[in-house]
């Protein structure tokens, strides 16, 4: 039987060699592509089935055709604004001009913005606006537990279905998993059209389970918007055994939510749904508002649209660079830029959970504390609680909110959205909730930093090493 262990054997390392010939080959960045080798080389046998699962590439799927894709444009038309002419800062002005080559995303003037950075409020807000609804309800969560706020969402969206309004709800289902399917089936009953983003079956498994869906966004009769960090789950009202649960999300009027609706209509097709082409809008400008553009990025974006947007914000920065994230595992090239800005003399703070909901990541964030703070970065841990809030604050006009953690998956797997905002009055409100945190939090001394226990430091060296991947 000797001979047939040899073909096993070399059967598998001609499966080694290929697929690192396929990481290779697909030109990826290198620290992710080394991570790959690394998995497939000293964990052969689960490395192979983690590729096979995690490691694949959408970057030439197509969410929409160029038809629908310009049909759905037009219900968000909106008239061009000439960017230079803005009473904007140059370095708004490059920021608003890069997203547009990115994406073409349209830029919104004239918005009202209002700040949740407490799951109360948020969803008082939301199910009054739901309750007001007249004509249709767009929604689409990564999480959507069956718990106490939960039902108070489904109980409020069967109550306008059964009305006569148009209920649509998206719902990723690795991220909602554990709500029983009942729970989704009685909206449907009640006349609500409920799917789940990328539903993970046989023999789909392999090729869905790594694409998530992690936005969190709402428009109500076109006229309201919901974008930001707050899944639905009583944790962001009640906290958790650690604490508090702290997030952020915005409520947007005006002509931005158009953006918003397209971003939902676009996902709503993606999932082989009919185009959403019965919502008609109502929306209106606020002046004085802030100007807004809503920024999409995943696994089949032909570029990182977020993460490039963030770099740019980050290199611009004449004064300060204010971020606040759950887990801290940012590429080699945002590493670079905001060390690059505190050796600038840029005021760079970043905030993270003291104690996250995910040890692994806990490391993993920690590991590239020490490089921070050799540059004079600030570095921050949120004591209070779960911060889970996603926002970045530079100088005094620009701020992006949404659901894109500063980490590799956020930047390259999952689907993703943010605003990124334009307004002195907002950025000063966000920088107020910032220092708000940080009088809930400690900081990181190199000196203290540098003596913790060696075994802790080895973990997270360890940890380092997948970040690319996790």
């Amino acid at each position: 039987m000797a001979w047939y262990y040899i073909v096993l054997i070399a059967a598998y390392a001609g499966t080694i060699v290929s697929l690192v010939a396929v990481v290779l080959s697909e030109n990826r960045n290198p620290v992710k592509s080394l991570a790959w080798i690394t998995v497939l080389l000293m964990v052969p046998v689960f490395g192979v089935v983690l590729y096979i699962f995690f490691g694949r590439s959408l970057k030439n799927t197509r969410m929409i055709t160029r038809r629908n894709r310009r049909r759905l444009r037009r219900q968000e038309s909106y008239p061009p604004v000439d960017i230079q002419s803005l009473p904007l800062t140059p370095e708004s002005h490059q920021q608003i001009r890069m997203a547009q080559t990115l994406q073409g995303a349209i830029y919104y003037p004239g918005n009202k913005i209002d700040i949740f950075t407490d799951g109360r409020t948020k969803f008082d807000a939301l199910l009054a606006d739901i309750d007001a609804a007249h004509s249709y309800v767009l929604m689409e969560y990564y999480i959507i537990k069956d718990d106490t706020i939960g039902t108070a969402v489904a109980d409020a969206l069967m109550r306008k279905a059964r009305e006569g309004v148009k209920v649509r709800l998206i719902y990723d289902h690795i991220g909602s998993l554990h709500t029983p399917n009942r729970f989704f089936r009685q909206m449907q009953e009640a006349g609500i059209e409920v799917h789940p983003f990328f539903r993970v079956t046989f023999p789909h498994f392999a090729t869905r389970v790594n694409w998530r869906n992690h936005r969190k966004l709402a428009v109500i009769d076109g006229r309201i918007g919901y974008v930001g960090g707050m899944n639905i789950a009583d944790r962001y009202i009640d906290g958790t055994g650690s604490g508090i649960w702290r997030d952020t999300h915005l409520r947007v009027e005006g002509p931005a939510v158009g953006a918003i609706q397209y971003a939902v209509a676009v996902d709503w097709s993606f999932m082989g749904q009919p185009l959403i082409l019965d919502t008609p809008s109502t929306r209106q400008e606020h002046h004085p508002g802030a100007g807004i553009q809503l920024i999409t990025s995943g696994p089949t974006s032909h570029w990182s649209n977020i993460a490039m947007l963030f770099h740019k914000a980050i290199a611009n920065a004449r004064r300060r660079v204010y971020i606040q994230t759950p887990y801290f595992l940012p590429t080699d090239s945002l590493l670079r830029a905001l060390q690059a800005a505190a050796l600038a003399k840029v005021d760079v703070r970043i905030m993270i959970p003291a104690r996250s909901d995910s040890t692994i990541l806990t490391y993993a964030s920690f590991s590239y504390v020490q490089e921070c703070l050799r540059s004079g970065v600030k570095v921050y841990l949120y004591n209070a609680g779960m911060l889970h809030a996603k926002t970045v604050i530079v100088d005094d006009e620009f701020i992006s909110v949404g659901s894109a953690n500063f980490d590799f998956r956020s930047f390259e797997h999952n689907f993703e959205s943010n605003v990124m905002i334009y307004s002195r009055e907002i950025n000063a409100e966000m920088t107020h909730i910032f220092f708000e945190d940080i009088a809930m939090s400690e900081r990181v001394h190199p000196g203290t930093w540098q003596k913790r226990p060696r075994a802790q430091k080895a973990k997270e060296s360890m940890v380092r090493l997948l970040s690319p991947i996790l």
